[in-house]
């Protein structure tokens, strides 16, 4: 039997990735003994997680990717979702996820029915889209509850200091806006929304 990958996530520091570490492994070793652990904390709405690539990168064709659930490895965008599936698909893992039974079948090889692969592929698609929803819900009542409270976040204050020196530099002529920027210290573009106000 192959590798199994067993990729485990949380998105902030706060929250313990490895909470179901243990569960994956025990549920792992009733079909093989070889597995290579992955924990990251990291958003789920990142395409580019560095325990994930480099769980991609390492894996074998063949191989299973087991997760714990299908918003442990996604609450992606449909596009970037769709790039992830590929990419699991290109390096030829099967992916098992533990609370979505219709895909342990996969585990033993060659028992793969293409009815159970479709379903498979639109509950796992169904599966990532609820993820991201309810990460956008969750996001959209943050903000009303914050409005509500009357917090209003604040932008980062201009620096006055060096938008009168631009201003300065401006007015003297002789220097291209790059030049301005270089020598303030700053980015072209504040240097034009200087010049524009």
């Amino acid at each position: 039997m192959n590798t199994t990958r067993i990729y485990v996530r949380a998105s902030t520091k706060d929250q313990d990735a490895e909470r179901a570490l243990s569960d994956l492994i025990e549920f792992s070793q009733s079909y093989t003994s070889d597995y290579v652990s992955y924990i990251e904390n990291f958003s789920g709405t990142k395409l580019i997680r560095p325990e994930l690539n480099k769980l991609l990168s390492e894996a074998q064709t063949g191989e299973l990717l087991l997760v714990e659930s299908v918003d442990r490895l996604s609450r992606l965008s449909q596009d970037d979702f769709d790039i992830l599936k590929q990419q699991i698909k290109a390096k030829g893992l099967r992916l098992i996820v533990a609370d979505l039974p219709t895909t342990h079948h996969l585990i033993q090889e060659g028992i793969t029915g293409d009815i159970l692969a479709v379903i498979n592929a639109m509950l796992i698609d169904l599966l990532a889209t609820m993820a991201r929803l309810d990460n956008e819900k969750r996001k959209e009542r943050i903000r009303q509850g914050l409005e509500r409270s009357g917090y209003k976040p604040k932008g980062k204050a201009p620096n006055r200091l060096k938008h009168a020196r631009i201003k300065q530099l401006l007015a003297l002529g002789g220097m291209t806006k790059e030049e301005v920027a270089k020598a303030v210290g700053v980015g072209v573009a504040t240097v034009y929304r200087v010049a524009k106000s």
